[in-house]
């Protein structure tokens, strides 16, 4: 268990160190200056005062990778709850086929998506836009989120449903109060991943946003091109890794393994 918090917590705490650290030079094993030193020495903010300022430009993107993820989160559960429902538990004609094809965003290489659809969205005007960037965060979650959901529904099998179809219930009814909130445990795990997966796609975004519009990958992608990682740029990757801690300790604290045996409501 050591060593797997060792690999795990290990690339964070050199992040940490030099996130505020002024001057940190090979071989020293720690920063030679470090940033409260030379806080008050410099008329430009520095480290975590540079992360904070509006120069960085950290509360715009993290506003931008927020919004578009959460978007995308809703979009993708409206499409994949009934495209689920479909595929765990009926057969149709060229099935195979059609889940091997939901499969393609996972095989292809983002580079080739990317320039084929900035290709097609500076003719039709959403290069650029938010609305461009949402459709293309679409492309790569839908096949995690409704892999997802298909297991989950084909774990609900249907007996609960004929069960209160007897009783006396109708479609909506067994809908709202009988299938959703067994199936709420999955669909709380699926917008989770599929935000988090949103929250970190670097290439469609940096492709499509053509500079117009700033996430949290796009602007670290920005500060570490140079290939060098000083504060700030730290700082910025630290930033950039609380949204997958958050979702982290929601996963913990509420999808046990005994809620999708139960649902919330126990």
């Amino acid at each position: 268990m050591l060593l797997i918090a060792g690999f795990i917590l290990g690339p964070f705490i050199p992040l940490v160190i030099q996130s505020f650290a002024f001057r940190w030079a090979w071989p020293d094993m720690l920063p030679g200056t470090w940033w409260l030193e030379q806080r008050e020495n410099t008329l430009m903010p520095l480290a975590w005062d540079y992360v904070i300022s509006p120069y960085s430009r950290v509360w715009e993107a993290t506003l931008n990778t927020m919004f578009i993820g959460t978007v995308v989160t809703v979009i993708c559960l409206a499409i994949c709850l009934p495209a689920a429902r479909v595929l765990s538990r009926e057969t149709f004609p060229g099935k195979p086929a059609f889940e091997f094809f939901l499969s393609m965003p996972l095989i292809v290489p983002e580079a080739a998506i990317g320039i084929a659809l900035l290709m097609i969205f500076i003719h039709i005007g959403l290069a650029g836009t938010y609305t461009g960037i949402i459709i293309v965060h679409l492309i790569p979650t839908i096949p995690y989120m409704i892999r997802m959901l298909t297991a989950v529904y084909q774990g609900l099998g249907r007996d609960f449903e004929e069960q209160a179809m007897i009783l006396g219930a109708n479609r909506w009814q067994v809908m709202w109060q009988v299938t959703l909130p067994m199936l709420l445990p999955g669909v709380v795990a699926g917008a989770l991943f599929t935000f988090l997966v949103s929250t970190n796609i670097f290439l469609l975004t940096f492709f499509l946003g053509q500079g117009k519009i700033v996430t949290l990958p796009t602007l670290l992608f920005s500060k570490i091109s140079g290939g060098t990682l000083d504060a700030s740029a730290a700082g910025i990757t630290l930033v950039v890794t609380v949204p997958g801690i958050i979702l982290l300790l929601i996963t913990e604290r509420f999808i046990k393994e005994e809620a999708f045996g139960k649902g919330f409501g126990n």
